[in-house]
């Protein structure tokens, strides 16, 4: 198994049926939730081990979830409100390696993602089929981004980070 890519790299489907946005949807209100299981218990020892040599560590992957989550939410509302914006990038390695972070307890990271899960779960079930077409633009990929394949590309996101705790888990005998 390639661990930084346990569930494999994201795939954007060439299309987009209503129950796939609703499993999409579904995959982004659950997530807190199934994050919240996947680190209850760990030791700070547990929580301060990377998930694969060189990677972020447990307590970064939660910290990182909902910054990249709320960029995500940021993101959709620009390209809801602006004709085909410019997103901001950020560079999330840099934001995961932030000293304070190793300060901030991750429950507090987890209620971020809650909450902005709540808030962006609400929007998502507002979007009609035309507001999912609107695009915005990734100045490092100079490459046109649809709100669906952003989506698509974020359900994937909860369930790439949370393999992998879930994988390092299993490894460790957690």
């Amino acid at each position: 198994m390639d661990l930084r890519y346990p569930i494999g790299k994201f795939q954007a489907p060439e299309a987009f049926s209503q129950e796939q946005i609703q499993s999409y949807i579904q995959t982004i209100e659950q997530a807190p939730s199934l994050y919240e299981a996947a680190v209850s218990g760990l030791s700070e020892e547990q929580l301060n081990t990377a998930y694969r040599p060189e990677g972020w560590t447990v307590r970064q992957v939660i910290h990182h979830v909902p910054d990249s989550h709320m960029n995500a939410y940021i993101r959709f509302h620009w390209t809801l409100t602006e004709d085909h914006p410019t997103i901001k990038a950020y560079n999330e390695a840099d934001w995961a390696e932030l000293p304070y972070l190793k300060e901030v307890p991750i429950e507090v990271s987890l209620n971020l993602l809650k909450s902005v899960h709540a808030r962006w779960v609400i929007l998502l079930k507002s979007l009609s089929t035309k507001d999912l077409e609107r695009t915005y633009v990734h100045p490092e990929y100079g490459k046109v981004f649809k709100l669906n394949t952003v989506l698509a590309l974020y359900a994937w996101h909860c369930k790439h980070h949370l393999a992998h705790i879930t994988s390092l888990k299993e490894r460790m005998g957690w």
